[in-house]
């Protein structure tokens, strides 16, 4: 055998790489479809904060927004399980991405000042409905040894989309800030807008989700909201759901304060140009990708091992955040490498402990209530993490190490 066919043998047998070839279904679909949502986000998520500051919204306006936004995702997580369990989990996928991403991406790309965000970052919150039903529809039939693998292949998708990320760069550099950001919005709309189609097309009600439209047809929305009191103590008496609540409660303000303050920390604390922000995402991406084709190697090591060596690293990547010089690119990169192995250690570890550590005839339910649990947690930081960076822009992520130190602990114990 040629040593190319040798390579390309040994590259099929990689567990990662299987996988893309025996996937089937609902699992196959979503995972092949999720660059027409992660490509434009790649595009557009650097310099979301900066358009915003652009078009006239302060920092303290942007951060209120993000609980005002946080309000609303409490409802729609809430009712993302019952919602998920009447119409199915297709259905409400479609739904989720139609109302959550299409309509608000469009508002974005046409937004004139801080309402028209407002009104578009509360949109965007169906996305929590849709979140509820995707989980579903993607492992719900899936193979149980497949899962954590499944979850890494989503955020590879997701990772190789950033390289797409100096395209919005180059064109900012050339064409200016806000009418390139109005046309990236706009494309991310009509993705989205394809998205659904395919789902439509090539998706199938999971097993669960079609006994579930039957158990429930009969029943009342008020009648499924008060059967969630007799979910709650099962989040509560098991030490796994517990567990998994504290890590997606601290990721989830943690990439709140570094999505939305990161940009405007770099730009306006530490001097870095605003075409610079397209170029670290990819730095990260090309070490997560390397880490990725690893991460079969620590199947072996139990979830809380790597997970607290990704808390710790986030940590250290922090910390050097805070005491990077202005005007000096290298300690960024470092704080990128860090974050990266971090998020590569922890949020794959994190979505499979969501998918396991729950009923699975439940699933959706117990699923909405964790997330709306940790939205109702976390709504309060984006305000906070917004007053913080307007007295200095370090302390929001000052903020996000007392949370990781947090999360170390209950894992600790």
């Amino acid at each position: 055998m040629s040593t190319s066919g040798t390579t390309v043998a040994r590259l099929r047998r990689h567990p990662l790489i299987d996988l893309l070839f025996t996937l089937k279904g609902n699992p196959r679909t979503c995972v092949f479809i999720e660059p027409l949502w992660g490509i434009p986000n790649s595009l557009i998520a650097p310099f979301s904060a900066v358009y915003m500051r652009a078009l006239g919204a302060e920092n303290l306006q942007i951060g209120l927004a993000l609980s005002a936004a946080m309000l609303a995702q409490v409802f729609c997580a809430f009712f993302g399980g019952i919602i998920t369990d009447k119409l199915g989990r297709k259905t409400t996928t479609m739904l989720g991405d139609f109302l959550g991403w299409v309509v608000p991406c469009a508002i974005w790309a046409c937004a004139q000042n801080y309402w028209f965000f407002l009104a578009a970052m509360v949109l965007n919150c169906f996305e929590q409905v849709n979140q509820t039903a995707w989980v579903c529809l993607l492992v719900e039939d899936a193979p149980k040894k497949s899962v954590l693998n499944i979850w890494n292949w989503i955020i590879i998708a997701g990772q190789l989309a950033i390289f797409f990320s100096p395209i919005s760069g180059a064109l900012i550099q050339r064409y200016s800030l806000v009418p390139v950001m109005r046309v990236l919005y706009a494309t991310y709309s009509v993705t989205m807008l394809i998205k659904c189609f395919i789902t439509l097309r090539w998706t199938t009600e999971t097993a669960q989700g079609r006994i579930r439209k039957q158990e429930t047809r009969s029943l009342s929305v008020g009648r499924m909201v008060a059967g969630y009191w007799h979910l709650i103590p099962q989040i509560f008496k098991n030490r796994g759901t517990v567990c998994t609540l504290v890590v997606m409660v601290v990721v989830s303000i943690t990439g709140m304060i570094s999505g939305n303050f990161y940009a405007l920390y770099a730009t306006a604390n530490l001097g870095i140009p605003d075409n610079y922000l397209a170029y670290f995402p990819i730095i990260r991406a090309l070490v997560m990708l390397t880490f990725f084709a690893l991460q079969h190697k620590l199947v072996k090591y139990r979830t809380k091992a790597p997970m607290s060596v990704g808390l710790g690293l986030y940590i250290a990547g922090q910390l050097l955040l805070i005491l990077s010089p202005r005007n000096t690119v290298v300690p960024l990169i470092l704080y990128t490498l860090l974050d990266a192995v971090a998020f590569a250690l922890v949020y794959p570890r994190k979505e499979h402990m969501a998918s396991v550590f729950v009923d699975r005839q439940e699933r959706a339910r117990i699923v909405a209530l964790l997330t709306t649990l940790m939205i109702a947690i976390a709504m309060p930081f984006g305000g906070i993490a917004g007053a913080l960076s307007k007295v200095d822009g370090r302390l929001p992520f000052a903020l996000s190490i007392t949370l990781y130190l947090a999360a170390l602990g209950v894992i600790a114990t």
